[in-house]
C-alpha cells in the first residue's frame, strides 16, 4: 500500500487526529513548542522552517527535541521561502538544518522540500509517542488600569477575552497563507511577535500590515533579541525591530525593549 502524502499546513496549530502516523510539513517555526505541538499528534516526520535561527539557535530548538524522541525533522532555511507559508515551503524551500534521525534517512542541508519530503514520506516511520504536558504557555506579566499584558508562546493561544488587553506572543510575525484574519483572533489592543529574521520577502514582518488595517498597534521583535517560540522571551529580552502606524502613533519606536513598548502603548491607551 502506497503511503499518505505528505501534509502540507501553514500551522502546526491546523493538524489534527488525522496527522497521526503522517509525514507533515508545517510553516511554524522550528522551536521546541512547535515540535511539542506535532508531537501531540502522533507525526511521524516534520519539517518546519528555521525562524532565522536567533537567540540560543530556537528557531531550529525543536529538532534536538525531536531527534531525542527518535522523530525524524528539518527545517527550511528563511531566506528561501515564506514563514507561514506551507505551500511556499514545499515549492521552493531549501533545507538549513536537520536532526540525527533525518540525517540517517539522507537529509541534508541544502536538499530541496520536496526531495526532504519524498524521502521522509517512504521511509515506513512510526508515529510520535505521545509527550508530557508543556509548562504554561499563557502568563499575564502585567496589568495597568485593566488592561491586562499577557505573554503567550503561541498566538493560537490568544482568545476572544483577550480584546482590549496587550499580547506578547513567541509566535512569527508572518500571516498563515499570507491571509489577513490570520494576524491576531481577537481584537487586541497591541500584539508583539518575533520577526523570525525577516526572511523570504519580508514575510516575518507581514501581520504589521494586517494589524493595521483593524487599528492594532502591532510590532515584532528581533529573533536575535528573544527566543522564538517563548512569549516570556518576548516580553524579558525582545527589542523592537519593526513596527505598523498606529504603533507608532502610540509611542512605539524601533529599538526600544518589548517592555518599553508595550509601556509606551499604555501611556497612550
Amino acid at each position: 500500500m502506497p503511503a499518505e502524502a505528505p501534509l502540507v499546513l501553514d500551522s502546526v496549530t491546523l493538524l489534527g487526529a488525522a496527522a497521526r502516523g503522517r509525514v507533515a510539513l508545517c510553516a511554524s517555526h522550528g522551536g521546541v513548542y512547535a515540535a511539542w505541538y506535532a508531537a501531540r499528534f502522533g507525526v511521524a516526520g516534520l519539517v518546519l522552517h528555521d525562524a532565522g535561527v536567533g537567540r540560543d539557535r530556537a528557531g531550529v530548538a525543536g529538532l534536538g527535541w525531536l531527534a531525542a524522541r527518535g522523530v525524524p525533522a528539518a527545517c527550511i532555511g528563511h531566506a528561501s521561502a515564506r514563514i507561514g507559508d506551507g505551500a511556499d515551503m514545499a515549492a521552493r524551500g531549501l533545507l538549513s538544518a536537520v536532526n540525527a534521525p533525518a540525517a540517517a534517512l539522507g537529509l541534508a542541508e541544502g536538499m530541496a522540500a520536496a526531495d526532504a519530503l519524498a524521502r521522509l514520506g517512504t521511509a515506513a516511520l512510526p508515529p510520535a509517542e505521545a509527550p508530557d504536558a508543556m509548562d504554561e504557555a499563557r502568563r499575564q506579566v502585567a496589568e495597568h488600569r485593566g488592561i491586562r499584558v499577557l505573554a503567550l508562546d503561541s498566538n493560537g493561544l490568544v482568545d476572544p477575552d483577550d480584546a482590549g488587553h496587550i499580547v506578547a506572543t513567541g509566535s512569527h510575525g508572518g500571516l498563515l497563507g499570507g491571509r489577513p484574519e490570520t494576524a491576531v483572533k481577537a481584537a487586541v489592543l497591541a500584539a508583539i511577535y518575533n520577526d523570525a529574521g525577516g526572511g523570504a520577502d519580508g514575510a516575518g514582518f507581514s501581520r504589521l500590515p494586517a494589524l493595521e488595517a483593524r487599528g492594532i498597534a502591532g510590532a515584532t521583535v528581533s529573533c536575535f533579541s528573544a527566543r522564538i517560540g517563548d512569549g516570556m522571551s518576548t516580553w524579558q529580552d525582545g527589542y523592537v525591530s519593526a513596527l505598523n502606524a498606529t504603533a507608532a502613533a502610540r509611542g512605539g519606536r524601533i529599538g526600544q525593549s518589548a517592555r518599553d513598548f508595550v509601556a509606551a502603548i499604555l501611556e497612550h491607551a
